[in-house]
Parts: structure tokens; sequence; C-alpha cells
């Protein structure tokens, strides 16, 4: 909890912000002086120091998880990471399809991706797309160049080539609504701006954010913009994983059983127009699914 506190030197009046928060076994203190009256923007200043706060917090841990994670990937031969990488494959295509409403079960998915058993009575247009995703992950992996807007025009064609011709690969040009959410995309005549000025920030911001954060963020204004008819989720989770597998941190999977409180971090962030929601909701997500390398931290 953040409080302004009074000081009171000789006989002129001093304000101070105060936080206090565990670290581990430790409580600490963080301070931020304010001078001697408390500014009007005091909520927003409020907010900033917070997020200072835990941005330390989060990075120290973060850097933490990279470094376990590749002690682990040094040690581990190599026939083994294509293994797990095989099985975080399947398992990230059947929640990232699933999400967007694939009928296909995590085992029927794993038949399809490592045996090419087709499931039996579910929509051919799930299995095409789910051994599209496939493709387009392991692209995704081996893939040297930087993110580009063409690059991302070339995953999206790749996923939807088989079952959705008619927008495979091509920007939006008509309007859009995402069912149960409150937020409603940009007009298609906003696009291409929107676009620009998402590559003018991504190029600027990629190697002076911390690349977690800025994964988060890739992922979030990315789908905001939501520049294709379908799979603008898919894409930006494959994004997302881009960004982390280039700056050598594990890849996240964000399940299907926890879309509700992923769904709500989104529209939360979009409505109030405020980035820190999601990125909180991210980084603390991404903590929990790597916790297995903290626990010497």
């Amino acid at each position: 909890m953040v409080s302004v506190k009074k000081r009171i030197i000789g006989n002129r009046e001093y304000y101070y912000l105060e936080h206090s928060f565990r670290e581990g076994s430790l409580i600490k203190k963080k301070e931020l002086y304010l001078g001697a009256k408390v500014p009007g923007n005091i909520e927003n200043i409020k907010k900033s120091f917070i997020d200072e706060i835990d941005r330390e917090k989060w990075y120290k841990v973060l850097d933490y998880i990279k470094q376990e994670f590749s002690k682990e990937a040094n040690a581990t031969p190599a026939s083994d990471k294509l293994k797990e990488m095989e099985s975080f494959m399947i398992k990230f295509t059947y929640d990232t399809q699933r999400i967007e409403g694939s009928k296909l079960t995590l085992r029927e998915t794993a038949n399809l991706l490592d045996k090419g058993i087709g499931p039996k009575e579910k929509p051919v247009r799930d299995a095409k797309e789910a051994e599209a995703h496939k493709k387009v992950f392991y692209e995704m992996l081996n893939c040297k160049k930087n993110l580009t807007m063409s690059l991302i025009l070339h995953w999206h064609r790749e996923l939807f080539i088989s079952t959705k011709q008619d927008i495979a690969g091509k920007i939006r040009a008509h309007g859009v609504s995402i069912s149960g959410s409150r937020f409603t995309p940009p007009f298609p005549s906003e696009i291409n701006s929107l676009l620009d000025e998402f590559f003018r920030w991504y190029n600027n911001s990629k190697y002076k954010m911390h690349p977690v954060e800025l994964s988060a963020m890739v992922h979030l204004k990315f789908v905001t913009i939501h520049p294709f008819g379908d799979g603008n989720g898919r894409i930006s989770r494959l994004m997302m994983n881009f960004i982390l597998h280039k700056f050598n941190y594990p890849l996240l999977d964000i399940t299907y059983e926890n879309r509700a409180s992923y769904y709500n971090a989104l529209e939360r962030s979009q409505r109030k127009n405020n980035e820190r929601i999601f990125a909180q909701w991210f980084i603390k997500r991404y903590i929990k699914e790597n916790k297995k390398y903290l626990k010497s931290y």
C-alpha cells in the first residue's frame, strides 16, 4: 500500500511517498520525496512509483529465470531439447487454437501433430489449422529475421491458406467485433497508420524494454489493432513467443484453462487505455509458469 507521509524538519513540512513490501523473507521500504506540499497529480505519481517498484522486483526474478533456464538448456542433450520443444508445441497449439474455438482435445491434437492420426467427428478446419500452426511455430523458432509486417503477413497466410483463403495474409478492410468483449477494434481506415506506429514503437523499444515486458506489449498492442479478419490472437501469441525466444527466455503458453483471466486483463487494458494492467498480468503469469526455475532463488 502506498501512503503519503509528512515529516516536520525544523519549522517546515515535507511530504514523501512510502511503500512497504515483502521480497522473499524480508520486508523492504521504498520512499519518494514529493516536496513541501502534496502535488495535485498525486494519484499519477503513486501509479508511476508502484510501477517502478514492480519493475525492479520483477526484473530480478525474470533475469534469474533466464539464467536458470540457460543452465538447464546447456545441460540438456540436443535430442531431449527437441522432444521438450515438440511437447511445448503440441500444448501451445492446442491452447492457442482452443482459445479461438477449436473443438480438438489435447489428446487429439497430440495424435494429429505427433502421429499424423486425424481426429474423428471433429471439424476438418480445426485439424488443418492445427497442422498449419505447427508449421508456423517451427518457422517462428528458426526465424533469424527481425519482426516485420511482411513476416507477420506470411505467418498469417500460412495459418489460414488451407481454410480461409479469402482472409489469409490480408489486412482486413471491414469492421469486426470481438465475441464477449466490450472493446471495439479500430476502424479499417485506421489500421495502416496504427501498424506504422506499432513498428516505430517496436523498433525503438526492442533493446530498451525488458524482453518479457516487451513480449507482453507486442501481444497487447498488436491484438488491440486487430488487423486481420481472424487469427489476431494466434498471431499475437506467436509474436509474443518470437520475442521471448529471440532474447533466450522460456516460451509461454497461455492456457485455455486461464482464458478468463487472460481475456479480462486484455479487455481492461484496452478499455481503460492502460497497458500496465496487461503487463502486470502477463509478468505474474510468466513467473508462475516458470516457478520451477525459482527453487533456489
